[in-house]
């Protein structure tokens, strides 16, 4: 088994034994996705990258990729093959000959 997916089921069995798989409608967990995604942001406002507090970091992203792969299990879908799906995707949209050094929009490239 998959490290991710190992994670995925550990979080699940978490979440069965509080019995709050009845709130994870995937609504709600994008909502709340969204919100903790906030929290991250909302630990640079106004600060420089040295004046960040990396365990906060942490307790952020582990919160922000909590509620992704639980979107993921709720949709039954591989996370590591929807990531390089889309990596082959974003290869075409953005070649290194184009793209390399610029931070535009595959449009405007």
């Amino acid at each position: 088994m998959s490290e991710i997916k190992s994670l995925i089921e550990k979080i699940r069995k978490f979440n069965k034994d509080r019995d709050w798989e009845q709130f994870h409608n995937p609504k709600d967990l994008a909502i709340a996705l969204n919100i903790e995604t906030s929290e991250l942001l909302e630990l640079f406002l106004w600060k420089r990258d040295t004046e960040v507090n990396t365990e906060k970091i942490k307790e952020e992203l582990a919160d922000v990729f909590t509620f992704a792969l639980n979107i993921a299990d709720k949709f039954d879908l591989d996370v590591a093959e929807i990531i390089e799906d889309k990596m082959k995707k974003n290869a075409e949209k953005y070649p290194i000959d184009k793209s390399k050094g610029t931070s535009k929009k595959y449009s405007d490239l």
